[in-house]
């Protein structure tokens, strides 16, 4: 009878610590990634991934050349900032930027409306070198995003919007900015959405899987969502809380009779 009390506390730790032990089994990546897929991977990052603009980017572009008179009509007015009171030796000069409006379009100097949604980085400083060839001869463009953002949500440690200097980033880069996966992330089916020419587009990607490194969602565009789903564990847990609390006060309460009767 004396015994009794120990079968009970056993059941009572199985029943706690069965759902961290699934747990522990979900809590590994590239589980199924092998050397002998290291060749197609990399032959896959071989390829370089370039983001396309899109209406909303923040762009910021600046024609340079030999003649720094020549190329001066065709760059936004540069800016200072300071603080108020603060002498002028302080200032930070600024170029402006330029907004791609909602039909893909920026006013450029002289050039005035031209679209440039849709292109690459690439794309778009070679449109720009063909429009200006009538007024500059070998003009330098560069471009820069100035509002190159991503979403993660669901199972990730710090969900929320993140802003990225570097416009080659991955699914892996944004989950380490949020902190990685908490244990009740699914791993095996993370949702990327994506908009690509108005319309959304949706892809799941398996995290242990070495189709990850060759999915064209492993690189992410801006404005794209992460999203992590919650496992199996974390429904037990979170939603059928109330469920397992009411069936160990009733275990308990049933043991405590049992008990009662035993010691009478």
């Amino acid at each position: 009878m004396k015994r009794f009390p120990v079968v009970v506390w056993t059941f009572f730790l199985m029943l706690a610590v069965l759902p961290s032990c699934t747990t522990q089994k979900k809590l590994s990546y590239f589980s199924k990634v092998t050397a002998a897929s290291a060749d197609s991977i990399n032959k896959h990052f071989n390829q370089m991934h370039e983001a396309r603009i899109v209406a909303g980017d923040m762009l910021i572009i600046t024609v340079s050349g030999l003649d720094p008179l020549a190329v001066a009509p065709f760059n936004q007015p540069v800016i200072s900032y300071s603080a108020p009171g603060s002498d002028d030796i302080y200032n930070t000069p600024s170029l402006q930027s330029y907004l791609v409006d909602i039909n893909g379009n920026i006013t450029f100097p002289v050039l005035g409306e031209i679209k440039l949604a849709g292109k690459t980085k690439s794309e778009a400083i070679n449109y720009l070198k063909e429009r200006l060839e009538p007024f500059l001869k070998d003009p330098i463009i560069t471009i820069k995003f100035l509002n190159y953002k991503i979403t993660v949500i669901g199972e990730v440690a710090r969900p929320g919007q993140y802003t990225i200097n570097n416009e080659r980033v991955t699914v892996l880069d944004a989950l380490g900015l949020a902190g990685d996966m908490t244990p009740y992330g699914k791993r095996n089916t993370v949702l990327i959405t994506r908009e690509n020419n108005g319309k959304l587009e949706f892809a799941r990607l398996n995290l242990n899987s070495d189709e990850l490194f060759t999915s064209p969602y492993y690189f992410l565009q801006q404005n794209d969502v992460v999203y992590v789903e919650p496992n199996s564990v974390r429904a037990i847990s979170s939603q059928n809380i109330s469920l397992y609390l009411s069936m160990i006060t009733t275990l308990g309460s049933l043991a405590t009779v049992i008990l009662t009767i035993f010691r009478n």
